[in-house]
């Protein structure tokens, strides 16, 4: 690697593996791309196009923000993707070529969102619809890579346009709809216009959410928050019929797609998917998926299609049977923490709100989920002896779990008067530590059947963040949003030191050799500390923005890495205090970062849900 050259050579890039991770909040954010053979979605700041057979996964990288919307021309050459950004600031729209998997142009116009995308049937267009502070649409010409013309999207005296769908026959006409607007839009490229035509649909006053087209462009369907559906004729501009009279979609209709065998299906916020026809638009076929249906991709003509909902799952479900295959899941809430099991990089467990789960890591596939509902997990740890899952929880429980069946083993009630907030264990299976919101750090004997309370040490003033083990057990180290680091003795069962700072410790480390630690927090400082008399031996600057949430050393203490509120994974050489590689792929802030035992894998975890396993640089 470049970084043997010189102490300040290049810093060389990490390789991204995969990525757990699917933004289901995008409306029609999950895509099937016309090859048929890759489902293109959205994850924070990154576009990932997924392989439906080989799950091999290629990254789009260029955003500065949150992706919020995605469409793919219907020639499968161009992907266009429009993100959000800071009031006032110009929004940028992407446009990518499919096969090189690269930026093509950065099309900027819109400012605070782009709401909504959509290519002319033969890629000569691309219309765009800007967030509720533009709320202006315009058309960009492909060949120019420049903006056409563009209009205010809705009248005065209605709300906002959210959504557009252009014509499937014509590359002039295109169809936008929201809060009480439903307009047919006709491109005059000579005189550089788009006019719009209001359609009439009488008393009816509706929030569309969702629009498909029919393949003839004989109707285009709407959907509504009410859980109603509007057909209207755009040569005409009058509403055809609407339905279902009675039994509504719940929560609305969120998501419809046209079929060419004719017939609908439509995804509703209450997770209904159903196949219905007009007029009547009674299900003939449904199923309850879990999430809010946010999207609804066919694969081809429809034979098999991709649902995506809220909660982060990916469904394919083929039309015959209509039955779901939970093809992808991640974690719609923000990640706490991650764990390896002792000794194997093979699966690994995390944990964010609700549920533990975990993965196997080559495959990306979830093996177990366990939920707690209306709780909060903070923090897991695997025994040493795999047998348990011990979990640190909001209502002040510690629960262990067995990680083959998820069975609770048993439960230590209140453990922590405002919440467990952190847990380790020993590696003699005897033990466990666990700190509190409270900043108590308690030392719990495990037994066969029982588990006992040994000791309660109270120095902390403030939640406990991160507890190390030492390797011998007779020693641990905890770090507190006081600003204090404490290290206690196991046997004596007494503070042993104390290092203070002016930071919220957000994560702690023992050097190997166990005679340093190594510190990080709010003040983006990394400091080195002694062990013996807590004196602080060096500070480096670990990051230029934001909080440093999480940090893992290798099993030799040659190198570290570091995740944090600027998004980036560093690596870091242990002695020379530099930093190596940098991992450029998150979009929420990283809370946790793990080596895999062996140095295979660098695993970090974001606010946003996601987990990105990297290469671990070899070379290094």
């Amino acid at each position: 690697m470049e970084s043997q050259i010189s102490p300040k050579a290049e810093v060389a890039e990490l390789e991204l593996e995969a990525v757990i991770g699917f933004n289901g909040h995008v409306p029609s954010g999950l895509k099937c791309h016309p090859d048929q053979e890759h489902v293109v979605y959205p994850l924070g700041c990154t576009i990932l196009i997924q392989a439906i057979n080989t799950h091999e996964q290629n990254f789009l990288h260029g955003h500065g923000n949150n992706v919020s919307c995605l469409t793919i021309s219907k020639s499968g050459i161009y992907i266009a993707s429009g993100q959000v950004t800071f009031m006032g600031f110009k929004a940028d729209i992407i446009l990518w070529d499919y096969k090189k998997r690269e930026l093509i142009a950065r099309l900027s116009l819109h400012k605070g969102k782009i709401e909504a995308l959509a290519f002319s049937p033969n890629d000569l267009y691309l219309v765009s619809l800007g967030g509720p502070d533009d709320g202006s649409v315009v058309v960009w010409s492909i060949a120019k890579r420049d903006a056409i013309c563009g209009s205010p999207a809705a009248g005065l005296n209605v709300g906002n346009a959210t959504t557009v769908i252009f014509s499937r026959c014509r590359d002039e006409m295109f169809v936008t709809a929201g809060n009480g607007t439903i307009r047919v839009w006709e491109l005059d490229l000579p005189n550089r216009k788009i006019w719009p035509t209001e359609c009439l649909t009488g008393q009816m006053k509706r929030i569309v959410m969702s629009v498909t087209m029919a393949d003839d462009d004989s109707f285009f369907y709407l959907g509504t928050t009410t859980g109603d559906i509007l057909k209207m004729n755009p040569r005409t501009k009058l509403l055809a019929d609407t339905g279902p009279a009675k039994d509504k979609f719940s929560l609305g209709v969120s998501a419809i797609k046209c079929l060419k065998m004719g017939g609908l299906l439509v995804g509703s916020g209450a997770g209904l998917l159903v196949f219905c026809k007009s007029p009547s638009y009674k299900p003939i076929k449904k199923i309850q998926l879990q999430g809010g249906i946010t999207s609804i991709a066919l694969r081809g003509e429809g034979h098999q299609f991709f649902v995506g909902t809220e909660e982060s799952h990916i469904y394919r479900v083929t039309f015959t049977d209509f039955k779901e295959t939970l093809i992808a899941t991640c974690h719609c809430e923000a990640v706490q923490d991650i764990v390896f099991p002792f000794g194997t990089a093979e699966l690994f467990a995390t944990c964010a709100k609700k549920d533990i789960r975990v993965w196997h890591t080559l495959s990306n596939r979830e093996l177990l989920r366990i939920t707690v509902p209306n709780m909060t997990c903070h923090g897991i740890d695997f025994m040493r002896d795999g047998k348990s899952i011990i979990s640190a929880w909001d209502d002040g429980k510690i629960r262990a779990f067995a990680p083959e069946t998820g069975r609770l083993m048993y439960v230590i009630n209140n453990a922590h008067r405002i919440g467990v907030t952190a847990i380790a264990t020993t590696s003699d299976c005897k033990r466990i530590i666990s700190g509190g919101g409270e900043g108590e750090v308690r030392v719990w004997q495990i037994g066969c059947q029982t588990q006992k309370l040994e000791e309660a040490l109270k120095e902390h003033k403030s939640s406990v963040s991160c507890i190390r083990v030492k390797k011998n057990n007779e020693e641990c180290v905890t770090a507190s949003t006081d600003g204090t680091c404490i290290i206690w003795d196991l046997v004596r069962l007494r503070r042993n030191q104390m290092i203070l700072a002016n930071t919220l410790f957000q994560c702690v480390c023992y050097h190997p050799e166990e005679f340093q630690i190594i510190t990080s927090g709010t003040d983006r400082k990394i400091a080195y500390w002694e062990v013996f008399d807590g004196t602080v031996i060096r500070e480096l600057e670990g990051s230029l923005s934001g909080s440093i949430n999480g940090m893992d050393i290798t099993l030799e203490g040659v190198y570290f890495v570091t995740g944090g509120n600027d998004h980036l994974v560093k690596v870091w050489d242990y002695n020379e205090g530099e930093v190596t590689h940098v991992g450029v792929g998150h979009s929420g802030n990283i809370t946790r970062v793990r080596i895999s035992p062996g140095n295979q894998y660098i695993v970090s975890v974001s606010a946003d849900g996601a987990i990105l396993r990297w290469k671990y640089p070899s070379a290094s």
